[in-house]
Parts: C-alpha cells; sequence; structure tokens
C-alpha cells in the first residue's frame, strides 16, 4: 500500500501496539535484546484493559512460587485436561515452559513486585494437576510517584475509589465478611491504616492492574522505550508478503512507522466494537456489558485479516455474570457465591451453580449450541438477611441500594416472593418452588441440583461461619430482591491465530512473516475456551508478548516438542 515516506526518527527495529500487559512486557524484552523498540496507544491514557483488571497474574512454576509445592508436570496436566482440543497443545507448552522465564526479566526490569495470593484456588482445583491452595500472584502495594508526570496518563480503574484505599485481591476476600467474622474485621483496619499512612506520607498508592501496568510503564521509560499515545493504528504496511511497519495517525497526521524485526499487535480485543460483536457473538450482546478499555475496538485484528491473517474463538470471551449498573457493569466475584442468593432463568429456575468460575457462568446462561440463549434474562435472587450480612457491587452491608439502580430496572424489591416475580415478568408458582428447594438444599448443607460450595473455589468467596456450607444460607427474610445479571466481559477471548512464538498465521498455517500478536489480540493462545485460574489472561499475555519479542531478537527458543504439534487449530 501507498504510505508517506518515513523519515529516518520513524524507523524502528520494533513496533508494538497496544500498551496493556503482553505489549509493555514486549517492549521491554525488545529493549533488553538490544533493539529499537516504539510503543504506540491509540487512547489518551496507557495501561488498556490491564490497567483495569485484578492484576494477578496464573503463571506455574514463577519464582515467587518456587517455595510452594508444585511441579510442571502437575501444572501441564492440568492445562491438558480443562483445555482439551480447544487450543493447541504446543502453544501450552510454549506458555508453561517460558511463563517463569518471562516474569524473571520483568522483576529484573521493573518495580514490579508480586506475591502469592493465598488460597484463591485454581478454577478446577479439583481437576487432574489442579490445585485448591492456588498459583496465582498478585502485585504488591506500588507507590506511583515513581512514575512522576506519567502517573496522571494511566488509564483509571473500573472501581472507584478514593486516593490510597488500596484494596488488593486478598484484601477483597476478607473485606466480603467485614460484618460476619474477625478476620474481615482485621483485615479493613489492616486497609484503613495502610490508607491513613499513605495519605500522611502524600504517597500514591497502587494495586491491582493499576501496579502491574504503572510497574510495567517504569520499565518502559528505564529502558528508554518511547510511548506515544493518541496514536491509533490506520493500517500495516507490507511488501513482498512480509509485514514491514505499520500506518498510525499522530499529531492529526498519517505517519509510518518502518519495522525492521516485526510489528507486534498487543491492542485488546473486539468487545467495544458492538457491529463485531454481533458478527461473531450471540444475543443478547453488546458493547455495554464489557468493563474492557474504551478503546478495545478490534482495530488490530481487522488490520491483519485484510491481509489473510486467520482468527479463531470469535464467539467467545472472558465472559463474568455482571450488573449492568448506572455507573458500569459491575463483575460479580463474591456476590454470587456468598450464602443466602441464587440465579434464576426467566422461568423462575435455577440453572447453574451459582459460585461456577465467570466463563462457566456466562456459558450455561447463553446455554448450549447457537440458537437463542436459553437462561438469558438472568435475576440473582437475594432476601434481606443477604443484605445484612455482606457487601454488594461496593455497598457496605445494611446499606440500601441507590434509587437510580432501581429507576433503571437493574433492582426490585418486594415484600413477597410472588411480588418480586410480578415486578421481573418470571411465573412466580415456579419461583416459589425454586426457593423452597434451594432453601431444603441450604438446610442440609448439599446442593443435589448444581453442586454448589463442594469445589475448593466455590468455598473461596464463601462464608465460613455458615454452616453446613459457607455458600448455602435459606431466603426466608423479606424484603426480597431481584438483580439484573448480562453476560458481561473483561473482554474478548477470540482474535488472530498464532503460533508458539505468537506468529500470526494464515488460513493455510503459513506465518505472516514480520507480524506476531498477543493478549486479547491474539486468539486465547493457552486457555482455550476455559480459563485455568485468576490471572490467566495476564500470565499468557505477557508470556506471549515476551516470546514474540524474543523471536524478533533471534533469541527466541526452540518450542517444547510435543506429540500434538501436528494439531492445526482449536475447535471454530
Amino acid at each position: 500500500m501507498s504510505a508517506p515516506v518515513p523519515t529516518p526518527d520513524e524507523r524502528f527495529d520494533v513496533v508494538v501496539v497496544g500498551s496493556g500487559a503482553a505489549g509493555m512486557t514486549a517492549a521491554i524484552t525488545a529493549a533488553r535484546a538490544g533493539l529499537r523498540a516504539v510503543l504506540v496507544e491509540k487512547a489518551a491514557r496507557y495501561g488498556g484493559s490491564t490497567a483495569r483488571s485484578g492484576g494477578g497474574l496464573w503463571l506455574p512454576g514463577n519464582a515467587v512460587l518456587a517455595r510452594h509445592d508444585d511441579t510442571p508436570e502437575r501444572a501441564a496436566a492440568y492445562l491438558d485436561h480443562i483445555v482439551g482440543d480447544t487450543a493447541p497443545a504446543e502453544l501450552r507448552r510454549a506458555f508453561l515452559d517460558h511463563g517463569p522465564a518471562m516474569l524473571d526479566e520483568v522483576l529484573a526490569a521493573t518495580p514490579l513486585r508480586l506475591r502469592w495470593v493465598p488460597g484463591y484456588s485454581d478454577y478446577y482445583p479439583e481437576a487432574p494437576g489442579g490445585r485448591a491452595e492456588g498459583r496465582s500472584v498478585e502485585p504488591k502495594p506500588l507507590d506511583g510517584r515513581l512514575l512522576g508526570d506519567e502517573l496522571d496518563r494511566l488509564e483509571p480503574d473500573f472501581t472507584k475509589a478514593p486516593p490510597n484505599f488500596a484494596v488488593t485481591q486478598a484484601d477483597f476476600r476478607r473485606l466480603n465478611l467485614v460484618a460476619r467474622h474477625p478476620r474481615g474485621v482485621l483485615r479493613a483496619l489492616r486497609v484503613g491504616t495502610r490508607y491513613l499512612l499513605a495519605t500522611l506520607l502524600r504517597k500514591r498508592l497502587l494495586v491491582r492492574g493499576q501496579a502491574l501496568a504503572a510497574a510495567l510503564r517504569a520499565g518502559l521509560r528505564d529502558q528508554g522505550v518511547p510511548l506515544w499515545l493518541n496514536t491509533p493504528l490506520l493500517d500495516l504496511l507490507h511488501e513482498d508478503g512480509r509485514v514491514t511497519g505499520v500506518l498510525v495517525r499522530r499529531d492529526g497526521a498519517e505517519v509510518a512507522l518502518r519495522a525492521r524485526r516485526g510489528v507486534l499487535l498487543a491492542a485488546g480485543g473486539f468487545e467495544r466494537d458492538a457491529e463485531m460483536r454481533r458478527r461473531h457473538q450471540r444475543a443478547p450482546i453488546g458493547a455495554d456489558w464489557t468493563v474492557g478499555a474504551a478503546a478495545n475496538t478490534g482495530d488490530a485484528i481487522r488490520a491483519a485479516q485484510r491481509i489473510g491473517a486467520d482468527v479463531d474463538l470469535m464467539d467467545d470471551a472472558w465472559w463474568g455474570p455482571s450488573i449492568p449498573l448506572t455507573g458500569g457493569p459491575w463483575f460479580c466475584l463474591a456476590e454470587r457465591t456468598l450464602p443466602g442468593c441464587l440465579l434464576v432463568n426467566g422461568d423462575g429456575e435455577r440453572f447453574v451453580n451459582e459460585a461456577a468460575p465467570y466463563v462457566d457462568a456466562v456459558h450455561a446462561m447463553y446455554g448450549p449450541g447457537d440458537g437463542p440463549a436459553r437462561n438469558i434474562p438472568t435475576w440473582l435472587i437475594a432476601d434481606q438477611r443477604y443484605r445484612n450480612r455482606y457487601p454488594f457491587a461496593g455497598l457496605g452491608p445494611r446499606r440500601p441500594f441507590p434509587r437510580r439502580w432501581y429507576d433503571a430496572g437493574a433492582v426490585h424489591r418486594a415484600d413477597t416472593l410472588a411480588e418480586l416475580a410480578a415486578a421481573i415478568d418470571v411465573p412466580a408458582e415456579p419461583l416459589r418452588g425454586t426457593v423452597e428447594r434451594f432453601n431444603a438444599h441450604a438446610r442440609t448443607g448439599e446442593d443435589t441440583d448444581f453442586g454448589r460450595g463442594r469445589s475448593a473455589y466455590d468455598r473461596y468467596y464463601g462464608d465460613p461461619t455458615n454452616r453446613p456450607n459457607p455458600c448455602l444460607a435459606e431466603l426466608t427474610t423479606a424484603p426480597y430482591y431481584a438483580v439484573r445479571i448480562v453476560p458481561g466481559d473483561l473482554g474478548t477471548k477470540g482474535g488472530l491465530r498464532t503460533d508458539a512464538r505468537a506468529r500470526v498465521l494464515r488460513t493455510d498455517d503459513a506465518p505472516i512473516p514480520g507480524l506476531y500478536a498477543a493478549g486479547n489480540t491474539a486468539a486465547a493462545a493457552a486457555m482455550g475456551r476455559t480459563y485455568a485460574g485468576p490471572g490467566a489472561t495476564l500470565g499468557p499475555a505477557m508470556t506471549f508478548g515476551h516470546l514474540a519479542a524474543l523471536h524478533m531478537a533471534g533469541a527466541a527458543p526452540e518450542p517444547a516438542a510435543n506429540p500434538d504439534r501436528g494439531e492445526r487449530r482449536s475447535q471454530r
């Protein structure tokens, strides 16, 4: 294609598109390998969906977990079991083999420091190789002042909190029990003390995805990698079948950036593009129920498709049951697990273990096949005792729901189940029968319908003071509440098909020379249609960004041999 002739200042070894964890990790790796890299970002802020996330990393065998009992063989058996044939086995092996080395490099090049999240189990801990103790690590609190003025250009968290009110993933679990357990009270005191000390010392504490993105940004700065904000990708430059650079818009002008070694596309998925979602995913779907970054509109995926790139898993996402609140969707974690609530469909019937991994819960909402969604509309039903005991969507126990939530139809309240059923247009008798059957399960402690509370993952967000099952309690105390649940997500899962070196593939399996993809721009390279544990988005994203940079530097290790090497692609 024709493009402006670049100046010498617009020639690089590596061009990275997207400033999330995958892109920044790749740029840091490239710079440390001696390559001249530049990172371009469409948005006015850096960090993308990474900065809006929980910031956890699922990376078996990493140095932070070295003192905990685990083996590479056990992690491989786990991924093989849960992923199956929905992703190529060689990509799983590449992730497991090279994830720990990636993290070693990131820790050496940035101020990022991590710690194990105790007990945050794999999402299928009872599967072969699964770990109830968990394999997730999360950032330690980071003082954002180390970034100087760059801190103001960090993509904000998806939750709103006062400066220095820093809640880690480990804190969140305990804070849900603030009205129920001494550990909840102690954790609240710890968070409060941290807030007061940081405020007195004029710190800018960052945690979760904010800390991860900020640490990587500091690494970019220290490695001398320029980051150009407000610089959207317009197209890929290619000659004789090889990608040679990108065309971007910068300061109102079209600029060609030439890349001697390659281009990495790490610009997120297409969760914010309503037309792409309608074309590839099942109704009901839209661009309003995601917590992904606003700039994630699939530009990089479409640009690669225009030169023959293949895609996979476009119908899937990193799903999670979400509440469509007036200020944006609330991604439900503990709310549907804590005892005293259940999920029902439009017929007033349960259809899933409410505490199941969030991807599975939304798969159940849609139901099997490609036809109309079987269990949408979905409602979370709870009683007043549940509201008295636990926080909900950022509100403390006992705090009433805001009037605006009722006005928006996100929440309904009634004195009886029959009145509640009428308010949400669900048949009253089936709803009453469902609640009665659920209450019977709660009294015995055994959910014979869906097994809620059997898995260690279910119990992670449960209430240990609630007996006999930390995830089950009767609904008996009026008023009753119905909260609308929609198929939200952390981002789309489908994207460009890649190999174990993160090279983008054509439909004939041939790599496109000079073109790489990682993060949500690539089809979920190691996870397929499942989700191994907390941080299983960011761990592979960073690993394949790292591998792409190594390959461009000519330093990529050979992929691990495995008997499924010839498997061409996942189920599509």
